[in-house]
């Protein structure tokens, strides 16, 4: 008698913002991304993040670096141990990183299948990806259903961003297309999207309580009549977020579902402290 095939493994990168319990739940590995302030260099979960926030606005250099091959090939190895058939490992857009690229050569040298996705996206765009692929094949489904998942997802969802200031994008060659948007005044608050799996620029609102209602606009129009659900991202303590959660609440009749969650470091290198970002995502 043949024995049926074990589950397929979900794996993504740390720039997914999965809250903890959420990956847990659902058994999704998290491969970290790499930190690099001043002098040290290790995996962003190691870092305190009111530590980089301070080094970020006193001017220490704050440089970001994809996984090592090895992360992937243990994350890889840890799944097929367990009893998994295949992997699906689902990344942070490669115009942004270079993370894909690190798990394609890993995957390999691994002796089960492993499929490598390159999302176009990165933040909860990937996260939610990440997870819906998860439960799918926590309900037995096979590769080629946990990729279209994924798929789905990340290609439904979208990403509405505000910065303070571009400077933390500029220094970190992020800044895609924004760049157009360099030089406004001080007081002119950028409001970003990604687009074509970079950073591109949306619009720009005099001061910072317009820009945060034209944030919560955006949402909405995005949102449409669908159901969806949706993700409030910061990058440091921030009663705004509460606000704009309340917003989109009474704003979105369709919304399945909210969450709040805290920026990956890596991503808040590049956005910067007191950014803040909404994901919309079609369920």
């Amino acid at each position: 008698m043949r024995s049926m095939p074990g589950p397929v493994a979900v794996i993504t990168d740390s720039t997914a913002c999965l809250p903890a319990p959420v990956a847990e739940r659902w058994g999704i590995g998290v491969v970290q991304v790499q930190l690099q302030v001043g002098e040290q260099f290790d995996e962003e979960n190691r870092y305190d993040r009111e530590e980089i926030i301070g080094h970020l606005r006193a001017g220490t250099p704050v440089k970001t670096a994809p996984p090592e091959v090895a992360a992937f090939f243990w994350a890889f190895q840890d799944a097929a141990s367990k009893g998994a058939s295949a992997i699906v490992s689902i990344h942070i857009s490669g115009r942004m990183s270079e993370t894909v690229n690190a798990a394609r050569e890993a995957a390999q040298q691994v002796n089960i299948p492993v499929h490598v996705l390159d999302s176009g996206t990165t933040g909860m765009s990937l996260g939610f990806a990440a997870t819906s692929a998860a439960k799918v094949a926590a309900a037995g489904g096979q590769a080629t259903r946990v990729i279209d998942a994924a798929e789905r997802r990340f290609r439904g969802s979208r990403e509405i961003l505000y910065v303070d200031t571009l400077e933390f994008l500029r220094r970190g060659g992020r800044i895609g297309a924004a760049q157009a948007f360099l030089g406004s005044a001080f007081s002119i608050k950028p409001l970003l999207t990604l687009k074509n799996g970079e950073v591109a620029p949306l619009t720009r609102v005099p001061g910072q309580r317009r820009a945060l209602n034209k944030l919560v606009d955006l949402a909405v129009e995005c949102a449409g009549d669908q159901e969806v659900e949706v993700a409030i991202t910061r990058f440091g303590p921030d009663e705004r977020d509460l606000e704009i959660g309340g917003r989109l609440r009474a704003r979105l009749p369709h919304m399945v579902d909210s969450t709040l969650v805290d920026a990956s470091m890596i991503l808040g290198a590049h956005l910067g402290p007191g950014a803040i970002g909404i994901t919309v995502s079609p369920v």
